[in-house]
């Protein structure tokens, strides 16, 4: 290779930065800072626009690792989870994921089983490992991590759950309780049971409160004997629609709080020989994608995971205090699971 070529090869291996490209337009390194920062909202000046013009043609591309130093930090975000086998937290982390990494940021999980002191250890592994902030999806209402984190002055924003105090990014767990049990009795539904989730996680509870709303506002009593709790998974879902479905009488339909313990219903009432969406109406919650692949496609309460992930990701970048909540609004999704009793 001659001396020319070699030079010219050199040039176009050249690391464009951010001085090169404020030599070109004309501005400030900090004004091609703050416009090419992903974390702000975009601008749409003029000069902004012959900014990023710039920023194309010279082939710029921001170094997040030098970016975040200068911040003072690693630009990473820990999330944390119950569970990766659970496919509502599976989902919720990648999209946080993405959310991060379209801001610069790089997201990485840890996971605690729902268990008190391995939640603690799993945060201190974060921590230690000199992440920015935390996102939890994993308050326990009466648990004092979050009030520690907020003591400690750390960083976080809880997801899906909240404790009423720390940034939370949620989904309104009551009216999707309530659209639920609403569908069910403008089918005609009376007998109504709940399977809900444990008492010590909020969305649960806002869920059944929803429940409760509606059977209220219907004129219609909740029967004891058709609630009862249960963990957020499949099998205790079959416990539990076991239970109820052995009641006599037995509830002609049952909401239950999210889609994995609804699934499980579906397996009691199998092993019972009762058709689902004939004999039982069932109404499911979040709404996963293997839902409506079921043989009996499953009516489920979704809440797009995507923008309770976003929010967190925003509140926990930009410290948002001055709005310590973020809620999303959930849609109902009817299908043949759900019909009229017979």
């Amino acid at each position: 290779m001659s001396l020319e070529s070699e030079e010219k090869d050199q040039t176009e291996k050249k690391l464009i930065t951010m001085r090169d490209v404020a030599n070109a337009a004309g501005v400030s390194i900090s004004t091609v800072s703050r416009i090419l920062d992903e974390r702000l909202p975009p601008s749409k000046s003029a000069s902004a626009e012959k900014v990023r013009q710039v920023a194309r043609e010279l082939g710029y591309r921001r170094d997040y690792v030098a970016s975040s130093l200068r911040r003072g930090g690693t630009g990473t975000l820990g999330v944390l989870v119950p569970r990766l086998t659970d496919a509502v937290t599976a989902m919720l982390f990648e999209e946080i994921a993405k959310a991060a990494s379209h801001r610069g940021y790089f997201a990485v999980v840890a996971t605690c089983g729902d268990d008190p002191q391995q939640e603690r250890e799993s945060v201190e592994s974060l921590l230690d490992r000199r992440v920015d902030g935390l996102i939890m999806s994993t308050c326990r209402l009466g648990d004092p991590l979050p009030q520690t984190l907020r003591e400690r002055d750390i960083p976080h924003v809880l997801a899906l759950r909240t404790d009423g105090v720390s940034l939370s990014s949620i989904g309104d767990d009551e009216l999707g309780g309530y659209l639920a049990t609403r569908h069910l009795i403008d089918l005609g539904h009376k007998n109504i049971g709940l399977i809900g989730g444990p008492d010590f996680a909020s969305n649960a509870l806002n869920r059944r409160k929803g429940f409760e709303k509606a059977m209220r506002e219907a004129g219609l009593t909740i029967q004891p004997q058709w609630c009862c709790s249960s963990d957020f998974n499949i099998q205790s879902g079959e416990e539990a629609g076991m239970k109820l479905l052995r009641t006599t009488p037995a509830p002609t339909a049952i909401f239950a709080v999210n889609d994995e313990i609804a699934i499980g219903v579906v397996a009691a009432a199998h092993h019972l020989g009762i058709t689902i969406g004939q004999e039982l109406s069932l109404v499911g919650y979040n709404d996963i994608p293997l839902v409506s692949r079921l043989p009996v496609a499953l009516t489920s309460v979704r809440t797009p995971l995507e923008h309770i992930a976003s929010n967190a990701v925003d509140m926990l970048i930009n410290a948002d205090s001055g709005r310590s909540l973020r809620t999303t609004i959930p849609t109902l999704i009817p299908r043949k699971s759900t019909s009229s009793p017979k």
